[in-house]
């Protein structure tokens, strides 16, 4: 069976020969299943061994992180049975009740599906790591309705602001945005009322609002926990936090602004345990995404991810680390915070309170020998000289920038005082991304182009549109959203003889831009459409973000 696994993930072309002589060569010395040491090793992730070992037994893999679970079905099967039996409920499809499992075999999660219900079971395999995760996290909001609890607060709220209510409460925000998978939870004070937003793939969405009375309770809670100073008010303070939420660890990032009617917090959640992925599967065509892979293997050089806050740069970087032989190469990074945490890559952190930062980080990595260095973000000048220099003398050199699109990368190098002939000479690509809404599968309708969406499309200089295109109507399985998940959309700026010669000479970004396109560049807008065309999101999405 430990060597089928080992076929299967090679001919899915997941991992190498020499990846898995490095696992059972492990796996002999530490015991276990091929499969978890292939993970442990980082060489493939725990949903990738699942759909593997799905494809083994002729069965459907289910990504339980993404598929929303029916409460339904949670309320007819109990947590403590669910857990003794290793499933957890899914839905009902066709009166058949359908179970994840994380054993093929697990014959006693059919009997005692069977015995409860009296519904004819269906198995659909998940992976170890989102069993344990989501069956805690479903169970527990189940059984703490998050809502309610917070009505009933607020309602106490509006008589009495005592501390144990406000630290109950500022929990409550917390788990809420983790339970809706936000990104960011917005504490915004008005003139007579304090309201919460939460940051969901990439749209702000109102949560509720409660007296005004209670939020220097929540800002006290927040700062003590983050490590900040209570008595400051009048200056933005940042700071930091872990919390642990069924079983899994986040890091809250807090920030706070002084505003006229009070003190903003946002607060940034950041999972300790993001699934990493393959460039494949972060969105790219499979013509885009064979170009990241020959680029990301050049022996040296520098290539630049740009793109908002939120875009997904780190992620694609990390996604072509993958494809990299890490047993060869000696990759070392300076990130601000680690997202992925991978073996066989020197991960370092930036620690402002010891003053190792980006700078310092990249004057030091060329004593480390490395073959390829990851430098979080260039933010200043120094480091983009650091950046240039290592990719001249032998090393490749990733990093991000924040510029709107891809072509604008080589002006902002240039603010950054980098001289144009070093330029020219080390940049090998830049790939600006976003990252859009896909349409929920379960409600997609397709629809005629209105003459105001064209006429959008014509403003934005898009003339090449579809005469169809599609939707989500809103179901219960997007939440009436329409949308479910994200991708990303992306152009690449591949740098050849004719735009080096070009950078070499300072030349105009509509010049750049016009060459690149006419070398094959696919721009943000150009990309997003072919998605559109494609039925993957919307043209109301892709406008909104790339306007």
């Amino acid at each position: 069976m430990a060597e089928q696994i080992g076929q299967i993930l090679k001919d899915k072309g997941l991992i190498t020969e020499k990846q898995l002589k490095v696992a059972l060569s492990q796996q002999k010395v530490i015991g276990g299943l091929l499969g978890e040491t292939l993970i442990k090793l980082g060489f493939v992730s725990s949903k990738e061994v699942s759909e593997a070992i799905a494809q083994q037994h002729n069965m459907e893999y289910l990504d339980i992180r993404e598929y929303p679970i029916s409460e339904d079905v949670l309320k007819i099967i109990p947590k403590d049975v669910a857990k003794k039996g290793e499933f957890i409920p899914i839905e009902i499809r066709d009166e058949i009740f359908v179970i994840g499992v994380i054993d093929p075999n697990n014959i006693i999660a059919v009997d005692t599906v069977s015995r409860i219900t009296n519904y004819p079971v269906k198995l659909c395999l998940v992976d170890p790591e989102a069993y344990h995760e989501v069956l805690e996290t479903v169970y527990f909001f189940l059984e703490n309705p998050i809502q309610r609890n917070i009505e009933q607060i607020v309602e106490k709220l509006k008589t009495e602001v005592s501390i144990s209510e406000v630290s109950k409460f500022t929990e409550l925000i917390i788990m809420d945005g983790i339970r809706k998978n936000a990104t960011d939870i917005h504490i915004t004070p008005s003139s007579e009322a304090v309201h919460v937003f939460y940051r969901i793939d990439g749209i702000l969405h109102y949560g509720f609002c409660f007296p005004k009375g209670a939020l220097s309770g929540i800002i006290s809670k927040l700062k003590v926990l983050s490590g900040l100073d209570i008595a400051e008010q009048r200056l933005p303070q940042d700071g930091s936090f872990s919390y642990n939420f069924a079983g899994k660890d986040y890091d809250m990032r807090i920030s706070t602004v002084p505003t006229i009617y009070g003190e903003n917090i946002v607060i940034r959640i950041l999972s300790r345990s993001i699934p990493l992925l393959r460039l494949g599967k972060l969105g790219f065509d499979s013509e885009d995404t064979k170009k990241l892979k020959l680029l990301f293997n050049k022996p040296y050089g520098i290539i630049l991810i740009t793109g908002p806050t939120g875009s997904g740069k780190n992620t694609t970087l990390y996604a072509a680390l993958k494809e990299i032989d890490l047993l060869e190469k000696n990759i070392i990074t300076i990130e601000d915070p680690v997202e992925y945490k991978v073996d066989f890559i020197r991960q370092t952190e930036v620690n402002l309170k010891s003053g190792y930062d980006f700078t310092v980080a990249g004057r030091n990595f060329m004593r480390q020998d490395p073959d390829i260095m990851l430098i979080g973000e260039i933010r200043d000048e120094e480091t983009a000289m650091i950046a240039i220099r290592a990719s001249i003398t032998g090393h490749l050199v990733l990093s991000t920038l924040h510029t709107n699109d891809a072509v604008t990368a080589i002006p902002r190098l240039f603010d950054l005082g980098v001289d144009s002939t070093l330029l020219s000479s080390s940049l090998l690509a830049v790939i600006s991304q976003r990252l859009v809404r896909k349409i929920c599968p379960k409600c997609k309708l397709e629809y005629k182009l209105n003459e105001d969406e064209i006429e959008r499309l014509k403003f934005s200089g898009i003339d090449f549109y579809p005469e169809k295109a599609f939707r989500g109507k809103g179901c219960n399985f997007c939440s009436y959203s329409g949308y479910l998940g994200r991708t990303a959309i992306g152009e690449i700026l591949v740098i050849n003889n004719t735009i080096r010669d070009m950078i070499h000479k300072k030349a105009s970004i509509q010049s750049i831009s016009e060459t690149a396109i006419k070398n094959g560049m696919k721009t943000l807008l150009m990309d997003g459409i072919s998605k559109v065309k494609k039925g993957i999101t919307t043209i109301e999405e892709v406008l909104r973000v790339v306007g």
